[in-house]
């Protein structure tokens, strides 16, 4: 295989492995608009930019996503539907974002030292931190269901 061949199939995974994550971090900016949620960002290693935290963050997100339904279809067999093991593979994930985010953000995090919450992590901070990782997940969660339900179908794969 030449060299050019490798590179194009390397980059090929790379916007795979990025793409959807760029969607949802640039999807999910609005959230940017709480003075909280900046001072989350901004106080998150590993850069001192709220910004390049931020990218980061919204990338490495999308991760369990997208390689989540990346392990299904490596490990389905010939004669596999794919599509419960995507639904699957998506609510468990989803259900990881929706409890997990809100409880890394508040408990976690402030137990690390990571003190980002000006306002004490009262009710409003679970709701906006719960909304957030809300919507992120609603980001996955509509494609990936319309793509696991089309593929549960009679002439589905």
């Amino acid at each position: 295989m030449s060299l050019g061949r490798r590179v194009l199939g390397w980059l090929i995974v790379a916007v795979g492995l990025l793409a959807p994550g760029v969607a949802a971090t640039i999807c999910w900016a609005p959230f940017l608009a709480s003075t909280r949620l900046r001072a989350l960002f901004s106080r998150l290693p590993p850069f001192d930019s709220m910004i390049r935290t931020y990218v980061v963050v919204g990338l490495t997100a999308s991760l369990p996503y997208v390689l989540s339904i990346g392990v299904v279809v490596m490990t389905a067999g010939p004669n596999t539907i794919w599509g419960p093991r995507i639904l699957n593979a998506t609510l468990l994930v989803t259900l990881c974002y929706v409890v997990g985010i809100p409880l890394l953000c508040v408990v976690g995090l402030p137990r690390a030292g990571i003190d980002w919450d000006p306002t004490g992590y009262g009710l409003s901070t679970w709701a906006l931190v719960t909304a957030g990782a809300i919507w992120y997940a609603t980001l996955f969660v509509v494609p990936l269901t319309i793509l696991g339900l089309v593929l549960s179908s009679p002439g589905g794969w």
